[in-house]
C-alpha cells in the first residue's frame, strides 16, 4: 500500500528546494531563511519513509514500478523505483538523520543570515537526490542521482565560497570523486554490453548468468563499479578528500558522514551484491581496500587536534569496516556454500554508524557553537559549561568504541567475526582481522583522546571557556534523540528480529537458521573473538585516560622523542597523500593540459589556419580568371585543349 507511494518520497525535499530557491528573499526573510519549509518537507518525507520501510520489512517482498524513460537505437532506458529491504533500511538512516540535521541547522545557521536560504535549498535538494539514488531501479538512474549527489556535496561543502580554504576543498572533493565516477560509468557500459542493454536491477539480479563475455570482463565490470564507491566512500586511494571536506558547516559534515554522500559507496556495492557474488576476485580487492582503510585512515586521527577532523578519519576508517565486512562476507559464501551474517553486520554497521556518527559530529558541532574554534587543543573542561553536550557526546565516544551495550559493539564484533572465519580459506584475512582489531583499539584511544582534550582538565584558553554555554533546545533535542539510538538501536534490533531482515540476495541466506535474539546474545558472549574485540576497546580507552586524562603518561615526551617527532610529522602530513595529490595536479595534469593546449593552439589550429591560407590564394587566383571576359574564356579553353593535346603525344602509348 504504502509503497505505491514511494516516489513521493524524494519529491517533497525537491519541492522544499524549489520553493526555499526560487520564491526570493522576502518570502523567508522572518522564517529563518526557509528552514520551517525544509523541516516540513523532510519531515514528510521521513513519515512515507518509515512506513514504506516498516512495510516492506514485516512482508519481505519486493516492490517495483518503472516507466519507459526513452528509446535509443532500439534499447529501451527505464526510470522507476526498486523497494526492497536494503532500500528500507537506507531509506530510514537518510531520511530520519537528514530531518534531526535539518532541525538542528536551525539553531547552529541561525547566525548567518541572508546565506540560509542558499543553504536550505541546497541542503533539501541533496536530501532529495539522496533519497532518489536509494530508490533507483536501475544503474542507469542511480548514476544520475549519484552525479547530483556530487554536485550538492561541491556546493555544501564550498559553502562559505569567500573562504579559499572552502573553495578549495570543494573543488578537490568534487574532481577526486571524479576518478571513481568515471570508474562507476565503465562499469555501467561493461554492464550495458554483457546484459544485452538492460541495466534494470531485477534483469540484471536474475540473470547474471546471462552476462556476455565471459568471467574476466565480468569481474573487471564489478571491479570498476566498486571503484565509483571508492571515491563516494572516501576509501583509499581516494580518501583524502573527506578531511578538507570539514570546511563546510558543521551540519553538511554530518549529513554527508552519517547519511548521504560517503554511504552511497557503501550502498552501491550492497546493492551490487548479487553480481559481485559472481566475481570472487573482486570480493577480495573489496575486502582488501576495506580493511586497509579501516587501520590507515585510523591512525591520521591519532594527533589530530582537529575535532571534525579526527571525526573525518573515523568515517573513513569505519566505512573500512563497512567494506570489509561486504567483501569477507560475500567471498566466505562463495568459497564455503555456506550463508553467514558479515553482509548483515556490515548493513548493521551502516545503520549504526549513521546514529552515532551523526551524534558525533552534532555534538562537535554544538561545540564549535559554543567556543567558536575546532582547536581542540584550545578547548578543556568543557563539561561543566556543557553537561549535555558532554554526556550525549561520550555515549557517541562508547558506542563508536565497540563497548557492549552500545550499538557500535554488535556490529563491529560481527564483522570481525565473519573476517576471521573467512581466513580458514583465504589466509590473507587473518591479516585483514589483525587489522581490524589494531584499528578498533586506535579508535577508541583517538575517540576518547578527542572526549579528554574537550571536556576534562582545565581550560587551556580561559576566554573561550568563559564564553562557552551550552547549545539551546532546538540543538540539544536532535542530540538526545540520536543519543538514545547510539546507545540501543543495536541491541534493539538483534531483541525485535531486525537481523534477518537485510539479505543481500533472495538466496544468499536461503535456508539459514535465524535464532532468537536472546540466543544471539549468548552466542556473541560464548565466543571467545568477542572478548578480543572488547579487550582492545577497553585498552585503547585507557591508554587515552593514562594520557590526556590522568596524566600518568606524558603525551609531549612521547610527541617530542625523535621518532615521535618524525610519525608525528608523517601523520599530519597524511603520509604525503596530500602533497601527492598536489603534486598530480599541477605537475601531471597540469603538464598534460599545458602539451594538449599547445597541441590544439600549434598543431590543429595551425592545420586549421593553413587551410583557410589555401583556400584564401586559390580564391585569389581564380579572382583573375573569372574576370567576365569571353576572350579570356576562350583563351581557356584553347591552353586547356593544347595541353590535352601534347599529353596524350607524349603519353599517348600510357593510354
Amino acid at each position: 500500500m504504502y509503497a505505491e507511494f514511494a516516489w513521493l518520497i524524494p519529491i517533497f525535499p525537491l519541492i522544499a528546494f524549489i520553493i526555499i530557491g526560487f520564491l526570493g528573499n522576502k518570502l523567508f526573510k522572518k522564517a529563518e531563511g526557509g528552514a520551517p519549509i525544509a523541516i516540513i518537507m523532510a519531515a514528510i518525507s521521513c513519515v512515507l519513509s518509515l512506513l514504506v520501510a516498516y512495510e516492506t520489512l514485516t512482508t519481505g517482498g519486493v516492490y517495483k514500478a518503472s516507466l519507459e524513460w526513452m528509446i535509443v537505437d532500439g534499447f529501451t532506458f527505464n526510470m522507476g523505483i526498486y523497494i526492497d529491504n536494503l532500500t528500507a533500511l537506507m531509506l530510514i538512516v537518510v531520511s530520519f538523520i537528514a530531518t534531526l540535521v535539518v532541525i538542528y541547522s536551525v539553531g547552529y545557521m541561525h547566525a548567518e543570515g541572508d546565506k540560509r536560504r542558499r543553504y536550505y535549498a541546497i541542503i533539501s535538494l541533496f536530501i532529495g537526490v539522496m533519497l532518489g539514488l536509494v530508490l533507483a531501479s536501475n544503474f542507469l538512474q542511480m548514476f544520475i542521482f549519484w552525479e547530483l549527489v556530487g554536485l550538492c556535496s561541491y556546493l555544501l561543502i564550498g559553502f562559505w565560497n569567500t573562504k579559499p580554504s572552502a573553495a578549495s576543498a570543494a573543488k578537490k572533493a568534487f574532481l577526486v570523486t571524479r576518478i571513481g565516477d568515471i570508474m562507476f560509468m565503465l562499469g555501467l557500459i561493461i554492464f550495458f554490453v554483457g546484459f544485452g542493454g538492460n541495466l534494470d536491477f531485477d534483469y540484471i539480479f536474475n540473470n547474471v548468468d546471462l552476462f556476455m563475455g565471459g568471467d574476466t570482463l565480468l569481474t573487471i565490470g564489478t571491479f570498476m563499479i566498486f571503484g565509483g564507491a571508492i571515491g563516494k566512500s572516501a576509501q583509499f586511494p581516494l580518501h583524502d578528500w573527506l578531511p578538507d571536506a570539514m570546511e563546510g558547516p558543521t551540519t553538511v559534515s554530518a549529513l554527508i558522514h552519517a547519511a548521504t554522500m560517503v554511504k552511497a559507496g557503501v550502498y552501491l556495492v550492497a546493492r551490487s551484491y548479487p553480481v559481485l557474488l559472481e566475481t570472487p576476485d573482486t570480493l577480495l580487492i573489496i575486502a582488501a581496500v576495506g580493511g586497509f582503510t579501516a587501520l590507515f585512515a585510523a591512525t591520521m586521527a591519532l594527533n589530530n587536534t582537529n575535532i571534525k577532523r579526527v571525526l573525518a578519519y573515523s568515517t573513513i576508517s569505519q566505512l573500512g569496516y563497512m567494506f570489509l565486512a561486504l567483501g569477507a562476507s560475500g567471498y566466505l559464501f562463495v568459497m564455503s556454500g555456506d550463508p553467514n551474517t558479515g553482509y548483515m553486520a556490515g548493513m548493521a554497521h551502516l545503520m549504526n554508524h549513521a546514529f552515532f556518527k551523526a551524534l558525533l559530529f552534532l555534538s562537535a558541532g554544538a561545540v564549535i557553537h559554543a567556543v567558536h574554534t575546532e582547536d581542540m587543543m584550545r578547548m578543556g573542561g568543557l563539561s561543566k559549561k556543557l553537561k549535555i553536550t558532554s554526556t550525549v557526546m561520550l555515549l557517541g565516544c562508547i558506542s563508536i568504541a565497540g563497548i557492549p551495550p552500545f550499538s557500535g559493539f554488535w556490529s563491529k564484533d560481527e564483522i570481525l567475526a565473519t573476517v576471521f572465519e573467512t581466513g580458514s580459506y583465504n589466509i590473507g584475512f587473518y591479516l585483514l582481522y589483525a587489522m581490524g582489531i589494531v584499528a578498533a583499539f586506535i579508535t577508541a584511544f583517538y575517540m576518547f583522546r578527542l572526549w579528554f582534550l574537550t571536556f576534562k582538565g582545565k581550560p587551556r584558553d580561559q576566554e573561550l571557556y568563559d564564553h562557552a554555554h551550552e547549545a539551546p533546545k532546538v540543538m540539544w533535542v536532535p542530540l538526545a534523540i540520536l543519543a538514545v539510538l547510539a546507545v540501543g538501536s543495536g541491541l534493539a534490533g538483534i531483541l525485535l528480529g531486525m537481523e534477518g531482515t537485510i539479505e543481500p540476495a533472495r538466496y544468499l541466506l536461503e535456508g539459514m537458521h535465524i535464532s532468537s535474539g536472546t540466543d544471539m546474545i549468548v552466542n556473541v558472549f560464548t565466543h571467545g573473538l568477542t572478548y578480543v574485540s572488547i579487550l582492545v576497546a577497553v585498552l585503547g580507552i585507557v591508554v587515552a585516560y593514562l594520557m590526556y586524562c590522568s596524566k600518568t603518561i606524558d603525551p609531549a615526551r612521547i610527541s617530542e622523542s625523535k621518532i615521535g617527532k618524525k610519525l608525528g610529522n608523517v601523520l599530519l602530513a597524511r603520509y604525503g597523500f596530500t602533497a601527492g595529490y598536489d603534486l598530480f595536479g599541477t605537475k601531471v595534469i597540469y603538464g598534460i593540459a599545458r602539451a594538449v593546449d599547445w597541441f590544439d593552439r600549434n598543431i590543429i589550429d595551425g592545420i586549421v589556419k593553413l587551410i583557410s591560407l589555401i583556400c584564401t590564394l586559390v580564391g585569389k587566383l581564380l579572382r583573375f580568371v573569372q574576370n567576365g571576359l569571353v576572350q579570356t574564356y576562350a583563351s581557356i579553353v584553347v591552353v586547356g585543349a593544347s595541353l590535352i593535346v601534347i599529353l596524350l603525344l607524349a603519353f599517348g602509348g600510357m593510354f
